[in-house]
């Protein structure tokens, strides 16, 4: 009998199985180390962010990133550079499960999305399962009748006019959750380098307002613990707290300042 695998639950999965109250907290990993990648995993944190968008990660790296990551409890998301319906392909066929798709402003881009996510006729994805690591190269029974089982789509908002179309952003059928990620909102609203500043802030929580009333699930990236939490008291599910470049340097910095003579 030809030997069959089984594909882990997909991060919205798991989030919507969060009793009231409960979150999954979450780091990024950036420097592309396999190593890093697998520390975060076995770490105890929940969820794993690989960034393609603002990091070397690329195809091959990200690859390598999910085979480290296997096996562990923490859920990998991984998000894709940019909203490209080929290379959401590309990032889908190497294994990636659980996407997050940066810079969404309005619903048509929330619809690209979801159209690069999904085979036809629901939406635009090549097939080319047999020859990926998504489906385990056939070894994932009816893949292909079952990709939408295998599949999570986040999209991103961060910019002030997504914050306005928020509502209709989350509506779109195929999204499954919304993530917010403050930094370039405040950059947007003028106030750049101030992810807390009141206003974005108001952005950040009016936005988690639109998202959960159109029966979504909302997300936010927080690395002050202070507002961290403030979110999550607001009803965000999901959370992201640091990234191993940060801890990695402000480790360092940290033996630096008692080690170092002046």
């Amino acid at each position: 009998m030809p030997f069959q695998v089984d594909l882990p639950q997909t991060f919205t999965q798991r989030v919507a199985k969060l009793g009231a109250g409960e979150h999954l907290a979450g780091m990024w990993v950036c420097s592309g180390s396999p190593v890093a990648a697998e520390i975060a995993a076995a770490s105890g944190m929940q969820w794993v962010l690989i960034d393609a968008e603002h990091s070397p990660i690329d195809l091959q790296i990200t690859t390598s990133l999910l085979q480290a990551m296997n096996g562990y409890p923490a859920t990998p998301v991984v998000r894709v550079p940019v909203n490209d319906q080929v290379l959401i392909k590309q990032y889908l066929d190497l294994g990636a499960q659980n996407l997050l798709v940066p810079m969404i402003d309005t619903p048509a881009d929330a619809e690209a999305a979801v159209r690069s996510v999904y085979y036809p006729p629901r939406g635009v994805r090549g097939v080319g399962s047999a020859l990926a690591r998504a489906s385990r190269w056939n070894a994932v029974p009816n893949y292909l009748d079952r990709a939408e089982e295998f599949v999570s789509l986040t999209v991103q908002i961060e910019s002030a006019t997504a914050v306005d179309n928020a509502a209709e952003i989350a509506a779109v059928d195929g999204v499954d959750a919304v993530f917010v990620g403050p930094s370039d909102l405040a950059a947007s609203m003028g106030l750049l380098g101030q992810q807390t500043h009141p206003d974005v802030t108001d952005a950040v929580l009016r936005t988690f307002d639109a998202v959960k009333a159109a029966g979504k699930l909302v997300g936010v990236n927080a690395f002050d613990p202070d507002q961290a939490r403030k979110y999550l008291d607001a009803g965000a599910s999901f959370v992201l707290v640091g990234a191993d470049v940060g801890l990695m340097m402000n480790g360092a910095r940290a033996w630096a300042k008692t080690w170092v003579q002046d």
